[in-house]
């Protein structure tokens, strides 16, 4: 295929590669690209407006990072990330380098410590599109008249799905010839896809997500979370900054009441509550609500802001006869009947436990319900979680169903468990699950009115307080630990 003639483009003003072995100066030049870049759209689009239309279709074009290697080099087994497979040339698109300079500056660390060789960082081939060089939104068809002469499309670039998908983190991403392996597991395009959705869910932007990230598929949570919050904010304790909520309302810490932000009018369809600390170690908590697709959604999302692990607290039925209501269960493994992934990761896929969560999780257990050895089994099974797609599920003929979820030994059943974690291995973000179980529908303890109050009120403020408690935990620890090895396959890509 011939490339397009440069001579029809109207470009931004020409920058000339350059190689870094200083990991924050190549990021500044990766902001310096895009910020350029970004700016030239968008006043190519404000003269527009003024009805004065563009010489030739405006195109400018995402920074990128590239290295090439040629040895097999011994690098540090340890790490999970932070070097390339072996001997070749490798390569990403960046987005939005600000939101990402502490991300991109240890992966660029990494990177050149484990290989001896600078990174190069210059403009790509990737042209952004006219609505990503808004980073923070803009509705730009309701901008233009009615009567242009000439198609938006004729004159800029609008998002591509043909490059916005996940390939990469998929394991299916196959190069063409001659072109660069991937060196990050998403591309620029697919960040900013998902950049510009995370406001439509959650009504909070991309900055105020922290890297300790709580989802929730009741209310009840995030009251009490936010209950926590404000108290946190008043006294100003445990560290934290700021708390954000939907509409980007910002309450400081050692502050009663918000200094910036709108409330809207009515929530969003996934709530998003951010407990800030410096370098986004805080912890955010979505209210997912009911349903693996909503699971799937928000985390397809949250995962290109590359936290550092995410966890499920919600509420499941128990399976067994010898479980009560408000007992624990931490998932060790998951029965996947959700489908949403079946096409992103087959079912035979196992599913497995990550040690520093798991134990992140028991300890919190244990200190917050004061048991602990074999006085802690009274409340808390560790064991199968089944996740199904059918709300009323019960109401089909359980012999299948029942059969099914004693062969595979769950002992506790949700909507959105599997599908959390089970994205979280695909997108190589450590997950971990602990439910409280609400309902024992096969022994007649159905989720009621009545129950559900006195329950949510005894049991919610506790299991919240070991989620807190436990992402605090895995805060401590250093990220290259916390990252584990177990979700990488074999050709992978150098960043986390």
């Amino acid at each position: 295929m011939m490339k397009p003639d440069p001579s029809h483009f109207d470009l931004p003003a020409p920058i000339p590669p350059e190689r870094f072995e200083d990991a924050e100066a190549a990021v500044r030049r990766l902001e310096l690209i895009y910020d350029e870049h970004t700016a030239f759209i968008r006043h190519r689009f404000a003269e527009l407006l003024k009805g004065k239309p563009p010489r030739g279709r405006v195109r400018a074009t995402y920074p990128q990072i590239r290295i090439e290697t040629s040895s097999f080099a011994q690098i540090d087994s340890r790490l999970s990330y932070g070097h390339v497979a072996g001997p070749g040339v490798f390569a990403t698109t960046i987005t939005r380098p600000a939101l990402f300079r502490k991300y991109l500056t240890e992966q660029i660390r990494l990177l050149v410590k484990a290989h001896k060789t600078p990174v190069q960082v210059s403009v790509s081939d990737e042209p952004i599109a006219l609505h990503f060089a808004f980073p923070d939104g803009i509705n730009v068809e309701g901008q233009l008249s009615d009567n242009m002469e000439r198609p938006l499309r004729d004159m800029f670039d609008v998002p591509d799905l043909a490059v916005t998908d996940d390939a990469i983190v998929n394991g299916t991403f196959i190069p063409a010839f001659g072109q660069p392996m991937p060196l990050a597991p998403f591309t620029a395009p697919r960040i900013d896809y998902s950049l510009h959705r995370l406001p439509h869910y959650t009504a909070t932007q991309p900055e105020h997500f922290q890297n300790f990230v709580i989802f929730t598929n009741y209310q009840f949570y995030i009251d009490e979370f936010v209950a926590t919050a404000r108290r946190l904010m008043a006294t100003a304790d445990g560290g934290y900054e700021a708390l954000v909520e939907p509409g980007n309302v910002v309450t400081l810490s050692g502050s009663d009441s918000p200094t910036s932000g709108v409330a809207p009018s009515r929530l969003p369809q996934m709530p998003a509550f951010h407990l800030t600390r410096p370098g986004h170690m805080g912890i955010t908590m979505v209210n997912i609500g009911v349903g693996p697709s909503n699971a799937k959604t928000i985390t397809d999302h949250i995962a290109v802001l590359r936290p550092h692990a995410w966890l499920m607290l919600g509420h499941c039925a128990g399976l067994r006869n010898t479980q009560a209501l408000g007992d624990y269960v931490l998932a060790h493994g998951y029965v996947r009947e959700d489908h949403v992934l079946d096409a992103d990761l087959p079912t035979w896929v196992p599913i497995p436990p990550l040690a520093e969560v798991q134990v992140a999780l028991e300890d919190a257990v244990e200190e917050v319900t004061g048991l602990e050895g074999f006085e802690l089994k009274r409340i808390m099974r560790t064991g199968t979680v089944a996740t199904i797609d059918n709300r009323n599920w019960e109401l089909r003929d359980h012999e299948e169903p029942v059969r099914r979820f004693s062969q595979s030994r769950a002992v506790a059943l949700d909507m959105e468990s599997a599908t959390i974690a089970a994205n979280g291995f695909r997108f190589r973000v450590p997950y971990g699950t602990l439910l409280c179980v609400s309902d024992k529908p096969l022994h007649g303890e159905l989720k009621l009115p009545g129950m559900a109050s006195d329950f949510y009120r005894r049991q919610v403020n506790q299991h919240l307080e070991i989620g807190i408690r436990a992402m605090e935990k895995l805060r401590a620890m250093a990220p290259e630990r916390l990252h584990s090895r177990k979700l990488r396959s074999f050709q992978e890509t150098a960043f986390q």
